[in-house]
């Protein structure tokens, strides 16, 4: 039986302030779950923490890239060291964001090991990159670009670490829980990268999709996958703490019904967890809400 370790990486590096003169509090994520008792109710060994630099957006301004590039290319090395040695020993990381371009430590870390997918449960397609500028916006803020960013697309500086683009080729990418009207669908169908929006997710069932997912990561050239939880896949009815409370997304138990089989795979290889932001939630409900959740699938028995 593997080993589940828990890992912070407290990171708000990739997402803009919320208000001028503030950073992000989606770095209290991981403080915020273990007063939950996470680790114990996870059974997990302690992983430490992997410390990002300080959120600083200097000189930046918009048409300069990513900003905070340079932190996060240092960080995603740091983290995704602390990543492979965990996997590479057979253990079950589950790490504790942040922001979703903690998920660049994970697959840099899987992608010096071998060849992994990712199932991407987020709210959003975050594929926006310097070629859908006109659709999508510039770029500036890396979480907002996670999808683009792991398949390649992007400042080379954050998507070539160790000379490896892509860390994760088209075709090993699911996309699971985006919006009806996501505005990344039509590029994405072109492009051959799996997704199923809430609709059909509830049309078809969570469970059938979940299958159809680990059925597309069965073929032998991969070695496993990861999975991405951004806590703005939920609607905001159960999850407002998110800097991007779109409605329409999934409720709490279709979130379970399809991450229960991903989780359940021999292979899984791991997890992060991102986005839920403290500071907008004074009652910790949602720390509550997430702590159940990821002790319900994940937990040793």
């Amino acid at each position: 039986m593997r080993r589940t370790v828990l890992i912070d990486a407290p990171s708000n590096l990739g997402l803009r302030p919320p208000a001028p003169g503030t950073v992000p509090g989606c770095y209290k994520l991981a403080g915020a779950l273990r007063e939950q008792g996470l680790l114990r109710r996870l059974g997990a060994l302690e992983g430490g923490v992997v410390v990002p630099p300080r959120y600083d957006l200097g000189e930046w301004k918009e048409g300069d890239g990513d900003f905070n590039a340079a932190a996060l290319a240092a960080y995603t090395s740091r983290l995704a060291t602390r990543i492979e040695g965990h996997v590479g020993s057979g253990d079950f990381p589950v790490v504790l964001g942040g922001d979703c371009s903690i998920l660049l430590g994970a697959v840099l870390a899987l992608r010096r090991l071998g060849r992994y997918g990712v199932a991407y449960l987020d709210g959003h397609g975050d594929f926006r990159h310097p070629g859908n500028v006109a659709v999508s916006g510039p770029v500036g803020a890396a979480a907002g670009e996670g999808v683009a960013h792991i398949t390649g697309r992007g400042q080379a500086d954050l998507t070539d670490l160790d000379g490896l683009r892509p860390y994760v080729r088209d075709e090993d990418v699911c996309v699971l829980g985006i919006r009806d009207a996501d505005e990344d669908q039509e590029e994405l169908t072109g492009l051959g990268i799996s997704h199923a929006p809430v609709g059909e997710i509830r049309r078809r069932g969570p469970e059938a999709v979940a299958r159809e997912v680990l059925t597309h990561f069965q073929p032998s050239p991969l070695d496993g996958f990861w999975i991405h939880l951004d806590a703005d896949v939920l609607d905001p009815s159960v999850m407002p703490a998110v800097d991007s409370p779109d409605p329409g997304g999934l409720l709490t138990g279709e979130l379970r019904a399809l991450l229960g089989p991903l989780a359940a795979s021999p292979r899984c290889a791991g997890i992060n967890l991102t986005i839920y932001d403290p500071d907008r939630d004074p009652e910790g409900t949602g720390a509550v809400l997430l702590a159940d959740l990821l002790e319900s699938v994940f937990a040793q028995p």
